[in-house]
């Protein structure tokens, strides 16, 4: 017998990238307000910011995209 109600992993995935763009964009946010005591070279560039901006994205994508109980997953 075949189950067709199983979670795909891909949704698991989706949702740790998420949570690990919401902490390092949370995080670059913090540090835009409070400089830090020692600066790092190129911190200018904010890269944590773009980072965890990103992140957020594919994570809520993927999310999205293979969340359980959607009939059109595919292959």
């Amino acid at each position: 017998m075949e189950r067709t109600d199983r979670i795909p992993i891909w949704f698991f995935i989706g949702a740790l990238v998420l949570v690990y763009g919401v902490l390092i964009l949370g995080s670059g946010v913090y540090y835009l307000f409070h400089r830090p005591a020692h600066p790092v070279a190129l911190g200018g560039l904010h890269a944590d910011l773009w980072w965890g901006a990103l992140l957020v994205a594919v994570g809520a994508v993927y999310s999205i995209r293979f969340r359980p109980g959607r009939r059109d997953r595919g292959a």
